[in-house]
């Protein structure tokens, strides 16, 4: 990402987010020391006393943006995900000073902010081959006008074979930006639809992946992918996801510039909140909400 305006690393990123919706950047600018510290952060949250990470759950929290909890959809599930995870909603820095773990708060928050540029380029470049020339306020807003951090803990499975971290789907945000420990374990669809491939650690890299709101923007040409976690036997796995998103109150559906060209729209319009409604409803049922505004 260095050279992040050379037409041959545009090229790259814009054919991966077609074939694969998956790949990994390097030299994105980001600080290995903030990544460091998101990843010691998440150690140091998940290693709290229990009544002190309690605080956090859902009937606990002081607010609806911060929430600690344990699988995907308990109530949805037939059986749990070896994960427990804290969601940081991000409204405002002054509203998650006050609310956000002072465990893990700053580091959170460091992280989010310094990945900002990064996430600026790669959108732009991949509006650009959707003939998305300019990215005003509204377009802003559709694209990036909300964010959400997860701080994810995979304990020891002492029987890693009879269950899964995060199960099969594909995430509703416009793009993700995963940081991954050394240990491994996320898997996503080979294009085949039938393979599973790993996504090696790579020492200072992030992950991004294409995520349903911006499949469904550019009409299906770039891809959100199905992915899953493994559950490990031997080693504790963290993971710390940037889930960059519209606005709750935007609505999505195919770009006027995609479509300006006499493409015929495979979405409806749907309000996003309703879209996210949607995908929280239910277990992880590997890309299925996608099909939910189709017409």
């Amino acid at each position: 990402m260095s050279s992040w305006e050379d037409p041959k690393v545009r090229d790259e990123i814009c054919d991966a987010a077609e074939k694969w919706g998956f790949f990994q950047i390097v030299n994105h600018g980001v600080p290995i020391e903030v990544l460091d510290n998101a990843k010691h952060a998440t150690y140091r949250f998940f290693g709290l006393p229990t009544e002190e990470k309690r605080k956090y759950t859902k009937e606990n929290s002081s607010s609806n943006n911060v929430r600690y909890g344990t699988s995907f959809s308990p109530g949805a599930e037939k059986a749990l995900e070896w994960k427990d995870y804290l969601s940081l909603f991000y409204v405002s820095e002054d509203e998650a000073l006050e609310t956000w773990p002072p465990a893990c708060r700053d580091e959170a928050l460091q992280y989010m902010k310094k990945s900002e540029v990064v996430i600026k380029q790669i959108i732009q470049i991949l509006m650009k081959r959707l003939k998305v020339n300019e990215i005003d306020e509204t377009k802003k807003s559709l694209l990036m006008g909300s964010k959400r951090i997860n701080l994810n803990y995979y304990p020891i499975c002492p029987n890693p074979e009879l269950t899964i971290a995060i199960g099969r789907h594909s995430d509703v945000s416009t793009l993700t930006v995963l940081l991954q420990d050394d240990i491994g374990g996320l898997y996503v669809r080979a294009e085949d639809g039938e393979s599973w491939i790993h996504v090696p650690p790579v020492a200072g890299s992030l992950v991004i992946n294409v995520g349903d709101a911006l499949q469904i923007m550019s009409n299906g040409r770039y891809r959100s992918v199905e992915h899953r976690v493994a559950a490990n036997g031997s080693k504790i796995r963290v993971s710390v996801p940037i889930f960059v998103n519209p606005k709750p109150s935007d609505f999505i559906g195919p770009l006027s510039e995609v479509l300006a060209n006499g493409e015929k729209a495979i979405y409806k319009k749907v309000l996003y909140s309703d879209y996210v409604k949607h995908f929280f409803r239910k277990a992880h049922d590997r890309k299925m909400t996608v099909d939910y505004p189709k017409i």
